[in-house]
């Protein structure tokens, strides 16, 4: 039996994930179809309900994060030691934390300040793209 894939998002691939009329709808559609799990913490939660509402309007951004609280699928991280392994852009650390907090095998960005993590030795993290992520959940491009 294959372990399931257990994910980061980071905010901008849950935003552009949202809208049925993005070609990375998937993103959204797969993680509400229960066929992966998504790792959260309290900070990021509010991260993307601010950069949502900003996106499209405080009602889509409340019904997200309403439908990412009661998946069973989407799983609370408490943090309990801060990393600070990005230093380009200190804000992206929280994503970082809570990939190694919860052991997930991806996180999934098209950030690059993320890149600086393929550098790093210890503690070791998956960074991958939007395309690389697609091929995991088998969407064909």
């Amino acid at each position: 039996m294959k372990d399931r894939l257990k994910v980061v998002l980071d905010t901008n691939v849950l935003l552009v994930s949202i809208s049925s009329k993005s070609k990375y709808h998937w993103i959204y559609t797969k993680l509400v179809s229960d066929e992966y799990d998504l790792f959260i913490t309290n900070e990021i939660l509010m991260e993307y309900e601010e950069i949502i509402s900003k996106k499209y309007n405080y009602t889509v951004a409340r019904n997200v994060i309403k439908s990412l609280l009661i998946l069973p699928n989407v799983h609370k991280t408490s943090i309990y030691y801060n990393w600070n392994l990005i230093s380009e852009d200190r804000d992206d650390n929280k994503f970082v934390d809570c990939a190694l907090n919860s052991n997930c095998h991806l996180l999934v960005t098209n950030d690059k300040h993320f890149q600086v993590l393929k550098t790093i030795d210890f503690p070791k993290i998956e960074v991958r793209d939007i395309n690389y992520f697609a091929e995991q959940l088998g969407i064909n491009g």
